[in-house]
């Protein structure tokens, strides 16, 4: 169970729509990376084949992002996956690939670091939520994120553990369902 944030208007209307739609169903994780993440909602995973490359697809359109500095990634966060600063350098969504963050522990020295490199500053909270929770901050300020599993964050790990082969795509297909509750 996740439950969305009203910070992301945008990224969170978005998603209930894709989600009412039924835009979701019989979709892959077609990316997961044990202590990373898990990432799906591309929709030429549907009906592909074994081999076929996957990450690139789309409802042919972006969401501008929603970069809230208190929304982190922690273990649970719900994230708009995206492409990369070189091609996309004002961070817009994709219209429907997301990841869940499965995360590592985070070490304080780590912290300090990314505070200096990326030039924003954690909250002393937001310090103790990622001495508590393993997470993936170096993504933080990077990537939207708009919501946050409330219940069943055993699921990610589960998912997380799954056999992969090349690009990181799991040998057996682990298909989503997400419904509004």
């Amino acid at each position: 169970k996740v439950e969305l944030s009203d910070l992301t208007p945008e990224h969170r209307d978005n998603f209930v729509k894709l989600v009412e739609e039924g835009f979701y169903n019989d979709l892959l994780f077609h990316r997961i990376i044990d202590g990373f993440m898990i990432q799906g909602g591309d929709p030429d995973s549907k009906a592909a084949s074994a081999n076929q490359p996957l990450g690139g697809g789309g409802p042919g359109y972006t969401v501008p992002a929603e970069i809230i500095p208190e929304l982190m990634h922690l273990k649970g966060a719900l994230c708009a996956a995206r492409q990369g600063d070189a091609v996309n350098p004002e961070k817009r969504s994709s219209g429907s690939q997301f990841y869940l963050v499965h995360g590592k522990p985070v070490q304080t020295q780590m912290l300090d670091q990314l505070q200096k490199q990326k030039g924003f500053t954690y909250t002393p909270e937001q310090l103790s939520a990622y001495a508590a929770n393993p997470g993936t901050p170096f993504l933080d300020q990077d990537y939207t994120v708009f919501g946050m599993v409330i219940e069943g964050l055993e699921v990610i790990d589960v998912i997380a553990k799954v056999q992969t082969a090349a690009q990181n795509r799991p040998v057996e297909p682990v298909r989503m369902k997400i419904s509004m509750i």
